[in-house]
C-alpha cells in the first residue's frame, strides 16, 4: 500500500510563491505516476500537474503552465509542486495523487488515472 500526506499550504498574496510537498510512504517502487489536483469551492477537482515517476516527464494544465513546477525527490520519497506568481484563482484545496497497480491510464491530468489520494492542503491567494 501507499500513503500520501500533503503539506506546505497556506495563505499568500497574489504574486507570491508556495511549495507544496507530498510525502510518500509504503511500496513506493510500485508508483507509476504522480499528480497534483486542486478543488475550489463549488467546482470539480481538476488536474494541475503530473509526472511519470520513471521518465520524469511532466504535464501541466494550461492555467498553470510556466508558473508551477512538479518534481520528485526519490531519495526523500517526496513529490513537490512549486507554485510561483500565484493568482487569486489558484485558491483551492490541493491534493496529491498516485497510481499503483493495477495500472491504467487516462492521462496525467485525469483523476481517473489515480487510485491513491492524500487528504489535501489549503492554498489561499489574496489579491
Amino acid at each position: 500500500q501507499v500513503q500520501l500526506v500533503e503539506s506546505g499550504g497556506g495563505s499568500v498574496q497574489a504574486g507570491g510563491s508556495l511549495r507544496l510537498s507530498c510525502a510518500i510512504s509504503g511500496v513506493t517502487s510500485s508508483i507509476f505516476a504522480m499528480g497534483w489536483f486542486r478543488q475550489a469551492p463549488g467546482k470539480e477537482r481538476e488536474g494541475v500537474a503530473g509526472i511519470y515517476t520513471g521518465s520524469r516527464s511532466t504535464v501541466y494544465a494550461d492555467s498553470v503552465k510556466g508558473r508551477f513546477t512538479i518534481s520528485q525527490d526519490n531519495g526523500k520519497n517526496t513529490v513537490y509542486l512549486q507554485m510561483n506568481s500565484l493568482k487569486p484563482e489558484d485558491t483551492a484545496v490541493y491534493y496529491c495523487a498516485a497510481r499503483i497497480p493495477p495500472y491504467n491510464y487516462y492521462g496525467l491530468l485525469n483523476r481517473l488515472t489515480y487510485n491513491v489520494w492524500g487528504q489535501g492542503t489549503q492554498v489561499t491567494v489574496s489579491s
